[in-house]
């Protein structure tokens, strides 16, 4: 097999592997959104998936976790269910790519292996691309409320905004990778099928061309 798609693969599931980490971590932070206001200059907010929380200025933190699915706002709750569904997503692509790697045994005889061991990254490449996806939509949909909300000419201008955390900007990178992983994959794939269709065997020349006995002999 070509070193360079053996490379591919494993470069595929390793920035695959460091987009779910990524999804998790954003959607465990509590700074999706940050707020702090010229009245309590000792105190800043911020804002989660899964609570809200009060940063003082000597180091300390104060949570409060959401206590109804209800009562929360349409943005936050399709973002927290969008972001179980990308980890879900991004947590079965690992689990198929990491069978279909050249390197770990498990699919059969060579040639059953290799068509196995394909459409195992196939698999994995395509629920990695839509975990990518499902990962930046509720990012960029909280992002671009954030954004009509801090502009709106409505709301007086002593009124606190607020504005982008952290997590944003690493559900930003998570999505990004998944593409990118999910990319490597479905190209490790193509070019596995493109040496089958151009291996020796499959021109009746070379070392591995079959035998053919003559019914004239």
């Amino acid at each position: 097999m070509d070193p360079r798609s053996v490379a591919l693969e494993m470069l595929g599931v390793l920035v695959s592997g460091g987009a779910w980490l990524c999804s998790l971590a954003t959607t465990l932070m509590s700074t999706w959104l940050t707020l702090s206001t010229e009245l309590l200059p000792s105190q800043s907010f911020e804002l989660g998936l899964w609570g809200t929380c009060v940063v003082q200025d000597l180091g300390g933190l104060e949570c409060r976790p959401y206590h109804s699915l209800l009562g929360l706002p349409p943005d936050i709750k399709l973002a927290r269910i969008l972001m179980c569904v990308t980890l879900g997503t991004g947590l079965l692509a690992l689990l198929l790519a990491i069978p279909g790697l050249h390197l770990v045994n498990g699919c059969g005889g060579r040639r059953d292996g290799l068509s196995c061991k394909r459409s195992l990254k196939a698999a994995a490449g395509g629920l990695c691309l839509l975990a990518g996806f499902l990962g930046l939509v509720p990012v960029s949909y909280i992002a671009h409320q954030t954004v009509v909300r801090f502009f709106d000419e409505s709301v007086p201008d002593l009124v606190p905004r607020w504005e982008f955390g952290d997590a944003l900007f690493c559900g930003w990178m998570a999505g990004f990778l998944h593409l990118v992983g999910g990319t490597l994959l479905l190209t490790s794939c193509l070019r596995l099928r493109r040496e089958n269709c151009l291996g020796p065997g499959a021109t009746g020349t070379g070392p591995g061309r079959r035998l053919v006995r003559s019914e004239f002999v």
